[in-house]
């Protein structure tokens, strides 16, 4: 693996281990980028619209298994290069891989790469360009946090080619209003960024060329947090919504309970106190 320093201090990672995963035309389909505890995954395949294929989802599967391991890295982004987004899954590749089997492996692979998203002990920020479809806009509804910008185009066409998008469909389900994602999954029709903010598919449209500073704003806020913090909250929060109300306000209470006997805790409130900012140690 080969780590390089740009002159902004920001550290870019090409895999160059045994299974590297690269393009066709030998860029790496996926780019990492390192700075100051937030790293930026980007999407690298941009004559195919960033389409998730079996190589794209094994160096995403890869590149959030390492960074689950990672103490230096506190947010991560999620972002495409080119004009697009993500265009959902590569349809080509599926058409000239047909059968049960291989179907079973690209919709699983992809499944347990937004689960991992979810479940990673990192906030996950999607900066959101061009057309976010079917699987692309999963992906968004998957990360935590998403910000997108004017030309952002969010929609699920798989109704339109006889191919509903059912594993879209749980992302979406678990973040828009039962109608509003139904209206998606049914109709196919393309959904603008302001409406995706209105809706509350993003967090929050704004200029194209404003993108970058509001997702360097957002990543800035969460990285000044206790990553403990930070991760028991995260992972609380996805819990509790599998809960009913009696036992999502039980389990919630034991993880305060825990989280108030932490370093960071006790810091975090002494430094409240003492009217100074606060030393996390991440413990």
């Amino acid at each position: 693996m080969t780590v390089t320093t740009d002159s902004s201090g920001a550290k870019r990672t090409d895999a160059k281990r045994s299974g590297a995963k690269r393009s066709d035309g030998g860029a790496p389909v996926l780019r990492r980028d390192d700075a100051g505890g937030v790293v930026t995954l980007t999407l690298n395949r941009p004559a195919a619209r960033n389409s998730l294929s079996l190589e794209l989802l094994a160096a995403l599967q890869e590149a959030l298994d390492a960074i689950a391991r990672d103490e230096t890295a506190r947010v991560v982004v999620i972002a495409g290069n080119g004009p697009a987004f993500c265009a959902g899954h590569d349809i080509k590749e599926l058409r000239a891989n047909p059968g049960r089997q291989a179907y079973e492996t690209v919709f699983g692979r992809c499944s347990q790469m937004m689960m991992s998203v979810v479940r990673l002990p990192k906030p996950v920020i999607a900066r959101v360009h061009g057309m976010a479809t079917a699987a692309g806009c999963q992906l968004v509804a998957s990360c935590d946090l998403a910000v997108a910008g004017a030309s952002a185009r969010f929609c699920t066409p798989g109704v339109n080619i006889g191919l509903f998008c059912s594993t879209p469909m749980v992302a979406l389900s678990r973040n828009l209003p039962r109608k509003r994602a139904l209206e998606m999954l049914l109709t196919g029709e393309i959904v603008d960024a302001d409406e995706a903010a209105r809706w509350g598919l993003v967090n929050r449209a704004v200029p194209d060329d404003k993108l970058d500073d509001a997702v360097a704003d957002l990543a800035a806020q969460i990285v000044a947090k206790s990553p403990l913090t930070l991760a028991i909250g995260k992972a609380a929060y996805y819990r509790q919504l599998e809960l009913t109300l009696p036992d999502a306000y039980d389990y919630a209470s034991e993880v305060m309970t825990e989280n108030m006997l932490a370093h960071d805790a006790e810091e975090g409130l002494d430094a409240f106190l003492e009217k100074r900012p606060p030393v996390w140690r991440g413990r």
